[in-house]
């Protein structure tokens, strides 16, 4: 697994099962909603809402006890939003295997004071020479 750090961590509880006895689908769903949205609020610099989810997968299955950790990157950045990769990594209980259990895509909207979309704030990028001041 790659070395970065999750946005959250969560135990499988028993009232996250499915009838099956699985991890439910939408628990995956909503842990890896709150990672991508304290990134979208993050680098967004304030409040942000999911406007779409898309292009879910469920590859592998977790079980209670299993530590889920959510990992998100950004994506895209348009005019006011911003789409954010979450991918959802099960470890086992009682030990260090892990599995991918679910990942997919959101897509977050910023918004102001007044709950109306907000431009996306772009940090300073590199910077750029002056005209004439050639380094």
């Amino acid at each position: 697994m790659p070395d970065r750090s999750p946005l959250i961590r969560a135990t499988a509880m028993p009232g996250d099962l499915n009838p099956y006895g699985g991890v439910f689908g939408g628990w995956l769903m909503s842990q890896m909603a709150l990672g991508a949205g304290s990134l979208a609020s993050r680098e967004g610099q304030g409040k942000a809402v999911v406007v779409s989810a898309t292009d879910f997968a469920f590859p592998g299955a977790m079980r209670v006890g299993d530590e889920l950790s959510v990992y998100c990157d950004i994506v895209e950045t348009g005019t006011t939003s911003l789409t954010i990769a979450a991918e959802a990594i099960a470890r086992t209980r009682n030990g260090e295997a892990t599995t991918q259990v679910a990942r997919g895509t959101f897509k977050f909207v910023l918004l102001d004071e007044e709950d109306r979309p907000r431009p996306v704030r772009i940090e300073a990028q590199a910077a750029q020479p002056l005209p004439g001041n050639d380094a």
